[in-house]
């Protein structure tokens, strides 16, 4: 009788250490299906960035008459002829391009009422007095630009309210419209490294998606279910009845 109390307690605690058992091989496969199929789905969208890249130039009707919202454009070619609003033209500061700190200079590109911000390329900053900016060539005379159509630039964190001026951290098309008067699009373009670069560098990463972490994730997680797995067998199953056998 008190032999039948005593395992009554030790059945009930190997039943709740194989219900945990179960339920964190469960989850952790879980996990690692869920990574897994998060690589298929940057595969699929790589495979559209590639597509994208290959189609025809978006021209400048196109563009303008284009709902963006649906991102169907992004990462497609353009080529845009236009005049530059060069007293638009933005610095944004702590870009870096190959190792060094610098500016991304953005101008917008106006075209029969429509205007889109273009990021134009990368200049070096002046380490000893950040303010002053390195000479630039803005054509005056209509242009002929081409590039990849890309979302806004990368917004970086900021202290304190958001900059004026020409130097400046972050900017945002919307709130950059109706400062300065101009309807522009909720894109931008990446321009072309091409003859007539005014001197700025345009080495932009080539747009990918990044998969290597994800099945890195993948492993990880099912790494760890087998680790749960074999403990569960080797402390549950196999030992107890090495001991039992050595009695």
């Amino acid at each position: 009788m008190a032999l039948s109390a005593a395992a009554a307690p030790r059945g009930a605690g190997r039943l709740l250490v194989a219900i945990a058992a179960l339920a964190g091989i469960a989850l952790t496969a879980r996990l690692g299906y869920w990574q897994w199929d998060r690589v298929a789905q940057k595969e699929a969208l790589q495979a559209a960035i590639d597509a994208r890249s290959s189609m025809a130039p978006v021209g400048a009707r196109e563009l303008a008459a284009s709902n963006l919202g649906d991102e169907r454009l992004l990462h497609r070619r353009t080529r845009l002829r236009g005049r530059w609003l060069a007293e638009r033209t933005v610095y944004l500061d702590n870009r870096p391009m190959n190792g060094r700190a610098g500016f991304i200079v953005v101008t917008p590109l106006q075209w029969d009422g429509a205007a889109v911000l273009v990021q134009r390329g990368w200049l070096p900053r002046n380490n000893d007095e950040r303010t002053r900016l390195p000479p630039l060539d803005t054509p005056a005379a209509e242009v002929e630009v081409s590039g990849r159509l890309a979302p806004p630039p990368v917004r970086l964190y900021e202290f304190g309210a958001a900059e004026k001026g020409v130097i400046r951290q972050n900017l945002d098309p919307a709130s950059y419209a109706r400062e300065i008067g101009v309807a522009l699009l909720p894109i931008s373009v990446l321009q072309d490294d091409a003859p007539g670069s005014e001197g700025l560098l345009r080495n932009w990463p080539h747009p990918a998606v990044d998969v290597h972490k994800n099945y890195g994730y993948a492993f990880q997680w099912w790494a760890m279910s087998a680790l749960i797995t074999g403990l569960y067998v080797w402390h549950q199953l196999v030992r107890p009845r090495l001991g039992d056998g050595a009695r």
